[in-house]
């Protein structure tokens, strides 16, 4: 699994290599700009879906919800407990159980999926999310991988950016940069349950009761899914490039990968990000402007020195004129005391 995998990435590197002209935004921020996350389907049984407490919970998410979900009832009375599936793949579930407000708020978020949404909105071209399960080999693997990802942010860059090309527009949003992150979470977390399900993927990509690691960006896509201990260097280098090369396939589904369930209205929240950083850059201007206006209305200083100051010359004829003026004084006392 993992070699056919590598070997399918390895041919979309060479497509990106071999193209001369053409988008030159990097894959990451290729997605981040232009790809929707595909739609999971929550599907409730007849019974669950029309409990009045079910419907005011359900009522949010139907009416222009910002989630990537769809809400369906099952008519066929087959089904026994609310059910989620992946986008366009029924055949495997990602949650199935009782649908309450904590469940359903628990299939939505979670602190992991919020610190996600923080990498990407800060502009990180990917976070490597190791679902980790305590042991001292897990300790060494976030190590090596933590340092093998500070290296290729020093070693690689991204694609130049020609401004004056309509097909190398960004999107709203953050500014366009490289950086790895690494998100640690644990396995025994039940509130990072669904979000771990849908990490690992769908048909099972990999054991999710084993660690593993899996690659994010855009707006929560998943470019694969490694066993943690199978996981090397060469594996999360080919990805890493992958995803900061320039994005020559435009079609997300010829793409690898699947997305993540998160309950996200993208277009605001990166139009809202792009509008936070420009107010920063005028606040950070006007800060720069007042501190030069500050520094020129200082008035100019001198400094005393040794050279400044009066010679000191004459210094030694002073004792001699303060003798001349005492004798001269002690003369005309003589004379007034000679004609008394």
């Amino acid at each position: 699994m993992k070699c056919r995998f590598f070997t399918v990435l390895s041919l979309f590197w060479i497509s990106l290599s071999q193209v001369v002209e053409g988008c030159t935004i990097p894959v990451f921020r290729f997605a981040l700009d232009r790809w929707e996350a595909d739609r999971f389907k929550l599907v409730l049984p007849a019974e669950t879906a029309s409990k009045p407490e079910i419907v005011n919970l359900m009522r949010p998410l139907r009416a222009g919800g910002k989630a990537n979900l769809d809400i369906v009832t099952d008519r066929s009375g087959q089904l026994k407990a609310a059910t989620l599936y992946f986008p366009r793949d029924e055949s495997q579930s990602a949650w199935s159980g009782e649908l309450n407000s904590d469940s359903l708020t628990e299939l939505l978020d979670s602190p992991g999926r919020k610190q996600l949404l923080k990498h990407i909105l800060e502009g990180d071209s990917v976070t490597w999310v190791l679902v980790e399960g305590g042991a001292p080999a897990d300790e060494e693997a976030a190590l090596r991988i933590s340092r093998r990802l500070a290296f290729l942010e020093q070693a690689a860059a991204l694609p130049i950016q020609d401004p004056n090309d309509p097909d190398s527009q960004l999107g709203p949003g953050p500014e366009l940069r490289l950086k790895f992150q690494v998100l640690r979470l644990r396995q025994n977390e039940a509130v990072e349950k669904p979000l771990i399900t849908m990490l690992a993927g769908p048909k099972g990509r990999v054991d999710a009761k084993r660690p593993f690691a899996a690659a994010v960006f855009g707006r929560g896509r998943v470019l694969g899914a490694w066993q943690l201990d199978e996981l090397d260097d060469a594996g999360l280098e080919d990805a890493c490039m992958f995803l900061i090369g320039r994005c020559s396939c435009r079609v997300k589904n010829e793409n690898p990968g699947w997305d993540l369930l998160m309950n996200v209205d993208w277009p605001k929240t990166l139009e809202e990000t792009q509008q936070a950083r420009k107010s920063l850059v005028k606040v950070t201007e006007a800060a720069s402007e007042v501190k030069v206006s500050n520094e020129a209305m200082v008035p100019e200083t001198t400094k005393l020195t040794a050279d400044a100051l009066p010679s000191s010359s004459g210094s030694k004829s002073t004792p001699w004129m303060l003798w001349g003026g005492v004798g001269l004084l002690g003369l005309v006392a003589v004379m007034l005391l000679r004609r008394s």
